[in-house]
């Protein structure tokens, strides 16, 4: 089991990152909220978790020791697989999916793509007592305000198929982007493309609605 990870940066994507540890690097997947805390160039340390299939194994990684936690334990509600469970801390906190569980809090829960109103209904039965008490008042989902790209910007098509590989689809992913960057306006800012800060901007509207 590999539990955590400290090394330097050498790579980042709106879904990955690669960290060099002693001369290895290590493909770790990552919400955007822990991607964009990530610099090229700098060390860094993740908690992570490794999950072995048949044909694979794959490590993801998390800023806090607490969203892995929640991550494993959103596995073991019968359907939710490691896609679905890192999209859920991409939509919510540990703090904010606690007490959606707590008040069963459905549409909350729906928010998340690939949860339907049964699924939705499952994870409430089944993560019931498991997650723990929520440790803050703050609610919503885990992904502040951020500035939009500019409209036009090649790094539009990255940040849709960046929602689309978290389980939106590709329709309801295209047309949240184009409605960040329209509601951007001429406000966008010149100068590099911030994509992560893109990403987290379209995953808040996202939060607001059902795909």
């Amino acid at each position: 089991m590999i539990a955590s990870l400290t090394g330097t940066v050498t790579h980042v994507t709106l879904e990955r990152a690669v960290l060099d540890v002693g001369g290895v690097g290590y493909l770790v997947h990552a919400t955007p909220g822990t991607l964009a805390g990530l610099r090229v160039g700098e060390r860094a340390q993740l908690h992570t978790t490794l999950v072995v299939r048949e044909d694979s194994m794959t490590v993801f990684g998390f800023a806090e020791a607490d969203e892995r936690e929640v991550f494993e334990t959103a596995q073991s509600v019968s359907g939710v697989g490691p896609r679905i469970a890192l999209a859920m801390l991409a939509v919510l906190t540990p703090d904010a999916l606690r007490r959606a569980v707590a008040s069963e809090d459905l549409a909350a829960l729906r928010r998340i793509p690939g949860v339907g109103p049964k699924s939705a209904q499952r994870l409430v039965l089944e993560l019931s007592g498991k997650l723990g008490a929520p440790t803050s008042a703050a609610t919503g989902a885990a992904v502040p305000d951020a500035p939009p790209v500019a409209v036009g910007d090649p790094a539009r098509d990255q940040v849709v198929e960046a929602l689309v590989g978290l389980g939106w689809a590709a329709k309801v992913a295209q047309d949240t982007v184009d409605r960040v960057l329209a509601d951007a306006g001429d406000g966008a800012a010149d100068g590099p493309v911030d994509v992560a800060a893109t990403l987290r901007a379209a995953l808040r509207s996202l939060g607001g609605r059902r795909g």
